[in-house]
């Protein structure tokens, strides 16, 4: 039977549509929830207080500019306010970017957005969705290869995305390396650093992205405030740009794009002492504990500079086994079949009562495999 009713367009069809991580499994209360990367305490008190102020002034229309949030953006790191968009979560912000800057062309053909093999799908569903061609450049184990990325570049090369820390193997490239890829792209070629996992990495001499930002007028540093900062529900990006990509994209953002309840708690979430800093030590200290039980149980644990890792399992079958033997026990952890590592699990630093349960239960797992 024909389809008379409207049609998308072509390229729309082509899209898998994301797959949040689970958060519930049915007959079971008690849920630990490790599959989505949040912030093991939850929202900062001061976020919840600030979420409740604003309660009464629901049927007020937010402030268009996130004018507050951006000064507080500014002042924590030292830049610009004026160089700063918000956005509804750092996703809004990918979005628009490949449609201001890829697309199809004028004689048909389509402009081309590279990003690494294992890098964030959402590259991939917003490129597709602007009418470009996604590329994706090979890995070196499973970290993002330069010189993949630049053999990958062509003419018809647009944007290129790199997740530093990435997401989802967690690998980090030093800021050599991402000096590199800058030098080597055509200046043409807008590179945008994804650094959403930016405030767990310890490694000495990182940076964000905002030398490479303030080097030149072609890159863009995306950041979020739904891992560290607790505010994953509450839908808060930014990205800090040259003055023309943040014109571009202040003029086709939402006007009203960040509600008043992420706005005042985005601003006290970055006002709570010593709250960063005491996540940070919590997950470098549980993520080297449970890697470590990990991998005495016979798991591969690749290194990682976020508040999560690559449990490697060696074979899809394994993978899916645990992940079942997992979530039996209400623990839910992300599968990675769709970024093309189905022998893996990706496993969200908790608790230290989340962390010691999931190191429990997978020892319990690798004890009933046999060979």
């Amino acid at each position: 039977m024909s389809q008379t009713g409207p049609r998308p367009r072509a390229e729309v069809l082509q899209i898998a549509a994301y797959v949040p991580g689970e958060g519930n499994v049915a007959g079971l209360n008690r849920i630990v929830k490790l599959s989505a990367n949040e912030g093991a305490f939850g929202p900062p008190p001061g976020a919840i207080a600030a979420y409740g102020t604003v309660a009464a002034e629901i049927h007020r229309y937010p402030d268009g500019g996130s004018v507050e949030l951006r000064r507080a953006i500014g002042a924590r790191w030292g830049l610009d306010p004026a160089r700063i968009v918000c956005g509804t979560g750092s996703d809004e912000l990918i979005q628009h970017i490949c449609h201001i800057y890829g697309g199809p062309l004028a004689d048909g053909s389509r402009t081309e957005i590279i990003m690494s093999m294992h890098g964030f799908t959402m590259y991939q569903i917003a490129g597709t969705y602007a009418g470009s061609r996604v590329l994706k450049a090979p890995e070196r184990n499973l970290t993002t290869d330069v010189d993949a990325i630049l053999a990958a570049v062509s003419p018809a090369t647009r944007i290129v995305y790199v997740a530093n820390p990435n997401n989802p193997t967690g690998s980090l490239l030093p800021e050599s390396e991402m000096e590199r890829l800058r030098a080597g792209l055509p200046p043409e070629v807008l590179l945008v650093l994804d650094s959403a996992y930016a405030e767990y990495v310890t490694e000495p001499g990182y940076d964000a992205g905002a030398k490479l930002v303030d080097a030149g007028d072609n890159t863009v540093m995306l950041r979020t405030f739904s891992k560290v900062f607790g505010l994953g529900g509450m839908r808060v990006g930014w990205c800090y740009g040259p003055p023309a990509v943040i014109d571009a994209l202040n003029r086709v953002r939402g006007v009203f794009n960040v509600n008043i309840a992420a706005q005042a708690a985005a601003v006290a979430a970055l006002a709570e002492p010593g709250w960063v800093e005491r996540s940070v030590a919590h997950n470098s200290e549980w993520r080297a504990r449970l890697a470590t039980a990990l991998t005495a149980a016979g798991i591969k644990v690749w290194p990682s500079h976020t508040n999560f890792f690559l449990a490697d399992f060696a074979t899809p079958a394994r993978a899916a086994a645990a992940d079942a033997f997992l979530k039996a026990r209400g623990i839910i952890v992300r599968a990675m079949g769709a970024y093309d590592l189905p022998h893996c699990l990706r496993i969200t630093v908790g608790t230290a009562e989340e962390c010691t349960l999931v190191a429990d239960t997978l020892t319990a797992f690798m004890a009933t495999q046999h060979g």
